[in-house]
C-alpha cells in the first residue's frame, strides 16, 4: 500500500505535511521502498509485527530505530520488527520446539495475555497451533544479541533449491531496488534436478523495457547464485487481497504443473 502510495503519478499534487506517524505492517518493507517513503512522506516511521491470533501485535520498531546509516550491517535494526511489546514473550525454536540462540533462524513462538485462546470449532488445529502453550506464528526468524527480531519468511513461502534455505523478503528486496521495478512477487516452483527453482513476479515501471536476462544479471551481480531467479514473468499487476497484500498462493495456483 506504502509502495502505490508513493508511485502514484499525482502523489505530489497532495499535501502531506499534517502527517504525524506513519505505521505500517504484514511483511518486512523493502529498504528502498522504506527510504522513498521517508523521503516523499517526511514523518516518522513506526512498525508493528503480530498476527490475528495475537490480538493483534508481538513487537514494535519505533522511530528512533528507522534510520538508514547503518543499514549495510547484517543486523541493523531498521531491518528488525523490533523488540517485544510489554507482556509479550517471544521465542524463536527449531522443529522440536527447542529455544535457539540469538543469530539462529527457526520458528517464531509467542505467549501472553493477548494471545487467543483457540479457533472455533477447530480443537485439532488449535492444539498443534498453541502446543506448549505457545502460539506457533508460522513466521520464521531470528533475534540478534540485542533482542531486535527479524522476520525472514513464512514457513510456507522459504524456497530450498538445491537444499540451501532462501527467504523470498531477501530477493524480493534485491529485485525491488532495480530502479525499473515496480512491485514484485517471489514464489518456489517445483524443479526436477534442484527440488525448487524461484520465479519472480514483476510489475516494470510505466515506459520500462527491462528484460528477463538483464534483471536476473543484476540480480546475479549482487547476491548469491543460488538466491536469483532463475525466471522472470512480466506483469500488468500482481493477485492481491482486499488489504492490497499480494497473494502468493494466487501465483502458486498460476503456475502449478498438473
Amino acid at each position: 500500500m506504502l509502495n502505490a502510495m508513493v508511485n502514484h503519478p499525482a502523489f505530489d499534487r497532495y499535501d502531506t505535511s499534517s502527517l504525524r506517524t506513519m505505521a505500517y505492517g504484514a511483511s518486512p518493507m523493502p529498504l528502498d521502498l522504506l527510504r522513498r517513503a521517508q523521503e516523499k512522506l517526511r514523518c516518522p516511521f513506526a512498525q508493528v509485527y503480530g498476527l490475528t491470533e495475537a490480538s493483534p501485535s508481538l513487537t514494535y520498531l519505533g522511530p528512533e530505530d528507522h534510520t538508514l546509516a547503518n543499514a549495510g550491517e547484517q543486523f541493523a535494526p531498521v531491518k528488525s520488527a523490533g523488540r517485544p511489546m510489554m507482556g509479550v514473550e517471544l521465542r524463536v525454536v527449531d522443529p522440536m520446539d527447542r529455544e535457539l540462540p540469538p543469530g539462529e533462524v527457526g520458528e517464531v513462538v509467542a505467549r501472553g495475555d493477548n494471545i487467543m485462546k483457540g479457533y472455533w470449532n477447530r480443537p485439532a488445529i488449535t492444539a498443534d497451533t498453541l502446543r506448549g502453550g505457545w502460539l506457533h506464528t508460522g513466521d520464521m526468524g531470528t533475534f540478534d544479541a540485542r533482542g531486535y527480531l527479524y522476520i525472514l519468511d513464512r514457513k510456507k513461502d522459504m524456497i530450498k533449491p538445491g537444499g540451501e534455505n532462501v527467504y523470498s523478503p531477501e530477493v524480493e528486496s534485491m529485485i525491488a531496488s532495480h530502479p525499473e521495478v515496480l512491485e514484485v512477487a517471489v514464489i518456489g516452483l517445483p524443479d526436477e534436478k534442484w527440488g525448487e527453482t524461484i520465479k519472480a513476479g514483476v510489475v516494470r515501471r510505466p515506459g520500462s523495457a527491462l528484460t528477463e536476462q538483464e534483471l536476473i544479471d543484476y540480480c546475479r551481480e549482487r547476491m548469491a547464485h543460488f538466491k536469483c531467479p532463475a525466471s522472470v514473468d512480466f506483469m500488468d499487476a500482481l493477485p492481491k487481497g482486499g488489504t492490497g497484500k499480494v497473494q502468493k498462493t494466487v501465483l502458486r495456483d498460476k503456475y502449478r504443473i498438473p
